[in-house]
């Protein structure tokens, strides 16, 4: 073959390999384009969150999949100032059964996400509030918000299962880590203030100390999806009505209008109530699922759930059981009108590991937690009366 015709050949061949190239890419493109993959059950968790199919990064946003629904509480717990995004998908033809009290009768398949993330401050820096909303109902813009991890409970055929997977860097996937994990953060205050924290991922055993509200059958459970954290406008249901938005979507079925159903105060004030309501609200969120009667708290005596009615039991002029450093050297766990001498408080704003309260998911202290259980503490009449040697302490109204 000539000179010619030889680079005249390699001239067509690589055009050839071009023209495949590109076909190539289009057919890529094409199909990175089509349909989704639907969220798949998975009775054993995959590596990567995304083999779930329930909330995907993807386009700079994480987005919902089809048929993944978002939702909100009235009163989230309060995780270090991480904001959440909550979503519930079910299998075709599975629905849950509602209740006005208790736990909803989830079928088993049914996946709950929730995905931690703060709103970007600079490089490792995050804000302590959103200075607007973030999740418009519809996606996450992830320039910015810096998402830390998403945990799973799966109903699995024989019982909730909890997964924990954390986000990677490039905010592009998360891994599964059983083992949980540990992230350093500096966190800004509304004021410009910044303080350092360490961000803790809880590992699969640690989620149960919330999610065994039963200590005796221990069994893990949902704490959000109930009806009156559940009854809520959130910015993903049709006009604004989540009960209404769980019903259409085919995942809850029973439930009467929500003008009808139990509604917990946000602690807030954003949506009415009190100081009593938002304060029990508050405790009941972030204290109940352990000191309540059945739950791990329960030989304290001090049952913080929102069912519980009696003053006492509450913490009103109440000895702790067992009195030393948790107690910060104070004599009742609520003080009538005097939330510097109550053990509540104390253990709500301690730094100290021994003493901190809740024992889990908290690094910081809630600061406008804290000011709503002092405002409630000081609103309270009367004042506790020390009884002689032998009898019970009692309050004196």
């Amino acid at each position: 073959m000539n000179p010619g015709r030889a680079r005249a050949a390699v001239a067509a061949a690589m055009a050839r390999a071009a023209a495949m190239a590109i076909a190539l890419a289009m057919l890529l493109l094409a199909a990175g384009c089509g349909e989704r993959r639907a969220p798949v059950f998975h009775e054993t968790p995959p590596e990567r969150l995304s083999e779930w199919g329930l909330v995907l990064a993807e386009g700079g946003r994480l987005v919902p999949n089809e048929r993944v629904l978002p939702y909100t509480l009235n009163m989230p717990l309060f995780s270090d100032y991480a904001q959440k995004l909550r979503t519930v998908w079910m299998p075709e033809g599975r629905t849950a059964r509602y209740r006005a009290t208790g736990d909803w009768d989830f079928p088993v398949g049914t996946v709950l996400t929730k995905t931690f993330y703060y709103p970007v401050a600079g490089p490792d820096a995050v804000y302590a509030q959103a200075r607007e909303p973030l999740f418009d109902g519809a996606a996450l813009a992830l320039e910015r918000v810096r998402l830390v991890e998403t945990r799973l409970l799966v109903n699995q055929a024989d019982g909730w299962e909890a997964y924990p997977y954390v986000w990677n860097e490039a905010q592009t996937e998360a891994t599964l880590r059983p083992v949980g994990d540990m992230l350093a953060l500096r966190l800004v205050a509304a004021d410009g203030r910044e303080r350092p924290f360490t961000y803790v991922v809880p590992d699969a055993n640690q989620c149960g100390g919330c999610h065994r509200p039963d200590h005796t059958s221990k069994e893990l459970r949902p704490l959000g999806p109930k009806t009156r954290h559940l009854n809520a406008a959130g910015a993903a249901a049709p006009g604004g009505d989540q009960l209404a938005a769980w019903t259409e979507a085919g995942y809850l079925a029973g439930a009467p209008p929500a003008a009808e159903a139990p509604r917990l105060a946000r602690w807030d004030g954003s949506g009415g109530g009190d100081v009593a309501a938002r304060a029990r609200a508050y405790l009941d969120v972030n204290c109940g699922h352990c000191h309540n009667p059945r739950g791990a708290a329960d030989t304290s005596g001090l049952f913080l759930d929102i069912d519980t009615a009696d003053a006492r039991r509450l913490g009103r002029c109440k000895p702790p059981v067992a009195a030393g450093r948790g107690s910060g050297n104070r004599r009742y766990s609520i003080v009538p009108g005097d939330p510097d001498a109550s053990i509540l408080v104390y253990r709500m704003q301690t730094g100290d590991p021994a003493a901190a309260m809740p024992e889990l998911g908290r690094a910081l202290v809630h600061e406008e937690g804290v000011a709503l259980i002092r405002e409630w503490i000081a609103g309270m009449p009367g004042e506790c009366r020390t009884a002689l040697a032998g009898q019970r302490d009692e309050e004196a109204l």
